[in-house]
């Protein structure tokens, strides 16, 4: 068990009912502070181990323990675990329900009991983190697939988690719409929130987070991102394939352009940077 993690799975299983087991024995820790982006094939358990670790589903096996104590799957327990730690689905429609963003947003803390006020302010605050304060009157229905992405994150905001977990939230959006939300994201870290995404693209996980879990067959194996993504072995296991930027920085330093400790560039952005650099020394 790892005393520093917010949430953690232990030694857990699931198998949904008549079926065979999706995930065995995993062991999955968050520590506070630190970017974690799970990666593994469509299909590999990604979704479901989200949703052992927010409580949406309970391991059939093992347990799940938060800031060092195990949640019971009581009224009581499921209420401490979702002011700490919620999910935000793949699919904003599965999560938006009401009939403006606002009220969205506000569901969730008007479920704490908090006053009108504060609900005002968490309202307010999640939909400028989000940078769409000003489509709190807009129906949802109304909003483009990028805005409802962020909407549905806003909602989750608001309720103030120490750990956000994001199931492929990319997905469905355009190069802008990534740039955009991953800026967002980059923001919540900055302020405190430990974020946890779910994702098939190694591209996207080697340039945003700081560790990463791989699911395969045999298992999870964690560990920083860097690391986990230059073992060729593991990737294959898990059907991956090698980030953009660790294949460029391969043939860089086979050709003596860049040394053996030093960080290549991840995005064809980062590599024009670095040629021009280069060009000028």
């Amino acid at each position: 068990m790892n005393a520093s993690a917010v949430v953690e799975l232990v030694g857990a299983g699931y198998a949904y009912e008549d079926g065979p087991a999706v995930l065995r024995d995993i062991g999955f820790a968050v520590p506070a502070g630190r970017s974690v982006a799970l990666l593994g094939r469509n299909g590999s358990g990604k979704t479901t181990l989200l949703r052992l670790l927010s409580g949406g589903l309970r391991p059939v096996s093992g347990r799940l323990r938060l800031e060092g104590r195990d949640v019971s799957y009581d009224r009581a327990g499921l209420t401490r675990l979702r002011t700490t730690v919620q999910l935000v689905v793949q699919d904003p429609d599965d999560q938006l329900f009401a009939a403006s963003v606002g009220q969205d947003v506000s569901f969730g803390p008007m479920n704490l009991g908090l006053t009108e006020r504060e609900v005002r302010e968490r309202v307010s605050e999640a939909l400028e983190a989000l940078d769409i304060a000003a489509l709190e009157d807009r129906p949802t229905h109304l909003l483009s697939y990028g805005q409802r992405k962020r909407a549905a994150i806003a909602g989750a905001v608001a309720m103030h988690p120490r750990v956000l977990v994001l199931d492929e939230p990319t997905a469905g959006l355009d190069p802008h719409g990534q740039e955009r939300l991953l800026a967002v994201l980059d923001g919540l870290r900055a302020s405190g929130t430990t974020v946890v995404m779910a994702t098939h693209d190694v591209d996207l996980a080697l340039r945003w987070a700081d560790d990463a879990a791989v699911l395969t067959s045999e298992g999870l194996r964690t560990g920083p991102v860097a690391g986990l993504l230059a073992d060729q072995a593991l990737l294959d296991a898990a059907r991956l394939r090698r980030p953009w930027g660790m294949a460029v920085a391969r043939v860089l330093r086979d050709r003596g352009l860049l040394g053996p400790g030093e960080a290549g560039p991840r995005t064809p952005e980062e590599l024009e940077e670095w040629a021009a650099a280069v060009t000028d020394r």
